[in-house]
């Protein structure tokens, strides 16, 4: 029984990386195609998404934070954040009570300009989203939680052996 239950497994855990993949896909995707329509590279437009989502979440983000989700080289995060910068897109301010600790936050324009990209592919997910009980949706929260917290620890184990 426990070759069948642990089969069974392994091929739900299988088709659900490549559904991940395929939707990871589509994201970076649109994120290309909204870099491209703000008129910066990629990875600056994915950091400016990072900013922005963590900032609706209400917990901005620093410079180093930022550096943890997108893995950059101190120079090349200085230059990244001093394009977007430069393009209106993002604000360093010292908000904190230690004012070495800089606080990036989007701007109204990158705001703006990422909910007429983003909003209608939002509204479709959201439509499909609501077909499901909320409960479902949580419980969806927690394992893909639960699972992207295994790869960190894996990613965390590989870099203590490089």
């Amino acid at each position: 029984m426990g070759e069948s239950v642990s089969g069974g497994i392994a091929a739900q855990r299988e088709q659900l990386a490549e559904d991940l993949r395929a939707y990871g896909a589509s994201f970076t995707e649109l994120g290309r195609r909204f870099a491209a329509q703000i008129g910066v590279h990629s990875t600056d437009a994915f950091a400016l998404l990072e900013i922005a989502s963590a900032e609706a979440r209400g917990v901005p983000l620093s410079p180093a934070l930022l550096s943890s989700r997108i893995p950059l080289s101190s120079g090349a995060m200085t230059a990244l954040l001093n394009r977007l910068e430069r393009a209106g897109y993002v604000t360093r301010t010292r908000e904190h009570t230690d004012r070495r600790i800089v606080t990036l936050r989007s701007t109204h324009q990158a705001k703006e300009r990422a909910d007429a990209f983003f909003g209608p592919v939002n509204t479709r997910q959201d439509a499909v989203l609501s077909q499901y009980p909320s409960e479902l949706l949580h419980q969806l929260e927690t394992v893909l939680t639960q699972l992207r917290a295994t790869m960190d620890t894996q990613l965390t184990r590989q870099a203590g052996d490089v």
